[in-house]
């Protein structure tokens, strides 16, 4: 006989926030406060319910709540005299500020502030509310828990008399439905309907608000299936007929019969006896069209297995046999050209469940020469590499102890790729995986370590000094640190040894003792590599340069020069001009025709070399030779266009080099709007990271 299904949604919710506790309520922005509110969780955490005297009650979905972290003290004049008002000084405050940031994106973000009466009540509500919210099942409950999680919030909105307003009901059934057909229902059932009126919250219990519901919203299509079972003959199914539509339209023919049994008329009579309100028709074996209607409405009816939407697959196979849910240009609020950089993208994303975020790192300006992140020349804002390792640190392993991997773009000097290595070893600490796993060396033939191997690591994707350069310039740099010489030629210039710079630079310095060297390396033409060394004084630029082709190089390359479609830079431009949709202003327009990629840097400091491992980018050359060479740590990227093409002509090599190594899928550069691509395509072929812009809520990033 099929088993009943059991589908349990809920958290365990701590006694102390269904009682509630006082807090002192502030948004920054706009201004508000509000102290003395009586603070709840609802049993099955569904909301955070506030109220306060002499005002009307609130609510905030706890689906809808991406942290909680812990809140500074306010430094607002203007709230800090008002918490003085209420008798509470600057330094009582520490401590004891909790910050609820919520919002229905991951852009357009909301941050309401509680303060509790002590940092111990402050410290036991963080934890609480921490262990409610990211509750995957309670966010895929069925229509029947939908109906009362409304019924609640309803109930929740009280006016300052304690009752519901007329009005909160015809607020929920706004859409599409008049007022007047809202009215008619409420007095056909016996409550108040006018506009201004309010209904007791005893008289509006659950089975009240359904019958209010089937009024306003009747499921005709329901009744029309219920009609077409009993040939619209009676006003009941009986149990053969109930038994026939089970096993005929419910059940999933492709279901093994001994692991899913067929339904019988002994499972048919406990459906009956669990959904049928009626008791005469209960004891008569027969179900209304109201039982059929909250048995299809139940979890019984789910249209996927809902204990899977937890984790639930083998997590000992190989990093490469599982798909990591990856993010294109993290740091982006919106637009790929002219947008805004924002910190708080990494946490959203990582809190969403995203293990692999982007971070495109240049040279900062200034004095203090900090590592930046942005869109570069892309007239995007930036923002400094250490907050944004900062925020990756506090969010990497909320939602998830599955590893994150950090895909580099790099285009810093080296010593600023110094700088963001130890920024990245001092910051994460015991969660930088610094070295291969015991069992799990970087060699050829060798596979990928698992998700359970690598749980709680954060890994760094970028390009990789050979192993012998990257030992010889390693022992080099730390000679020189170990004299104290952290600026000299040789370190900034990469060369293994000072004769190596004097040769490089012996022309540049006769003409001018007093120039600055730097340097940067980026593809040429031809897709070799050539390494310029900018001759500089203060103040002033000059495009003087001297050459050196790299006849070998000594890194990986970088995703320009991997796997790009050569007409995917240009579409930026192409695209807009086709569509003309208004979108852009003509600066713009004359920007993105203008915008050439830059490549990543080749020239790697030996440090953040060193802390590379199971995520070494190669540059492409085809299936065969990835198959050839047979090495499981190394990883490709290609665009959307290139990865299409590759799925028409090479399909069965595509998949096959996923089943060994990794790949990763971007946005092609036509994207301007950061709009996305189906994913679907290239998981299909065992892609692992197809990379999405999160910004942009749609199909493709749901």
């Amino acid at each position: 006989m099929t088993k009943s299904y059991e589908f349990n949604w809920q958290k365990h919710l701590p006694g102390f926030m269904q009682e509630g506790a006082s807090f002192d309520r502030f948004d920054e922005d706009p201004f508000l406060f509000e102290p003395n509110c009586l603070v709840k969780v609802d049993e099955f955490g569904f909301f955070i319910t506030w109220k306060s005297d002499g005002k009307e009650g609130q609510v905030l979905e706890c689906s809808l709540i991406n942290s909680i972290r812990v809140g500074a003290v306010p430094r607002d004049p203007k709230i800090l005299s008002l918490f003085e008002a209420a008798g509470k000084k600057e330094e009582e405050l520490e401590g004891c500020v909790i910050c609820v940031c919520s919002g229905t994106d991951l852009v357009n973000l909301s941050f309401m502030y509680m303060v509790a009466d002590s940092p111990d009540t402050a410290r036991k509500w963080t934890e609480g509310l921490r262990s409610v919210i990211h509750n995957f099942r309670a966010n895929n409950v069925c229509p029947m828990t939908c109906l009362k999680k409304h019924w609640m919030r309803m109930c929740f909105l009280t006016n300052v008399n304690g009752k519901i307003p007329v009005r909160t009901i015809t607020r929920t059934f706004a859409s599409g439905k008049t007022e007047k057909g809202i009215f008619q229902a409420l007095k056909e059932l016996g409550l108040p309907s006018g506009k201004s009126e309010e209904i007791e919250d005893s008289a509006f219990p659950f089975d009240i608000f359904y019958a209010l519901t089937q009024k306003i919203c009747p499921r005709t299509d329901i009744q029309e299936l219920f009609n077409k079972i009993n040939g619209d003959k009676s006003d009941f199914l009986n149990v053969d007929q109930l038994v026939s539509f089970l096993n005929e339209n419910q059940r999933d023919p492709r279901l093994n019969e001994i692991l899913f049994p067929f339904y019988d008329p002994k499972r048919a009579m406990q459906i009956i006896e669990k959904y049928e309100r009626d008791s005469d028709l209960k004891k008569k074996g027969r179900m209304s069209s109201d039982g059929f209607c909250r048995y299809l409405m139940s979890d019984e009816n789910a249209p996927v297995f809902l204990d899977c939407l937890e984790l639930y697959q083998d997590m000992e196979q190989p990093l490469a046999h599982y798909f990591i849910a990856s993010s294109h240009n993290t740091y982006l609020t919106g637009r790929q050209f002219g947008g805004k950089s924002s910190v708080e993208m990494y946490r959203q994303v990582l809190l969403s469940g995203c293990r692999c975020v982007e971070l495109d790192c240049w040279d900062g300006k200034g004095e203090d020469q900090e590592p930046i992140i942005t869109h570069g020349k892309a007239m995007c804002t930036d923002i400094l590499f250490k907050d944004v390792i900062s925020a990756i640190r506090e969010t990497a392993f909320v939602t998830s102890e599955y590893p994150v991997i950090l895909s580099f773009e790099n285009h810093c000097s080296k010593p600023q790729q110094y700088k963001m290595a130890r920024y990245c070893e001092e910051i994460f600490g015991d969660y930088l995986l610094r070295h291969p796993l015991e069992g799990y060396t970087v060699e050829a033939g060798r596979p990928l370590p698992s998700p359970i191997d690598l749980k709680r690591k954060i890994l760094i994707k970028n390009k990789r000094l050979k192993p012998e350069v990257e030992q010889k310039q390693l022992e080099s740099f730390k000679k020189h640190m170990e004299a104290g010489e952290t600026n000299t030629p040789a370190i900034l210039l990469g060369a293994e040894t000072e004769e190596d710079v004097e040769n490089a630079l012996v022309d540049v310095k006769e003409v001018n003792p007093d120039l600055k060297i730097s340097t940067s390396e980026e593809p040429s033409e031809d897709n070799s590599l050539s390494t310029s060394v900018s001759v500089k004084k203060e103040g002033e630029e000059r495009d003087n340069s001297i050459k050196k082709v790299v006849e070998e190089d000594p890194t990986e390359m970088s995703e320009a020069t991997e796997a790009t479609d050569t007409t995917d830079i240009s579409e930026a431009s192409e695209d807009n001009n086709i569509k003309k949709t208004g979108e852009t202003t003509d600066d713009e327009e004359a920007l993105i025709a203008s915008y050439t990629y830059v490549g990543a840097t080749t020239n790697i400091h030996p440090y953040l070399s060193a802390m590379v491992n199971y995520a070494q980018p190669v540059k492409f050359q085809s299936f065969d030779v990835a198959e050839e060479r047979n090495i499981h740590h190394n990883m490709s990227s290609f665009n959307e266009s290139v990865g299409l093409g590759y799925l028409k002509t090479n399909a069965i090599e595509f998949v096959n080099y996923n089943k060994r190594q990794m790949s990763r899928i971007y946005p092609k550069g036509g994207r301007v709007d950061s709009s996305n691509y189906m994913p679907q395509i290239f998981w299909n072929a065992g892609c692992q990271m197809v990379s999405l812009n999160y910004q942009t809520p749609g199909t493709g990033a749901c």
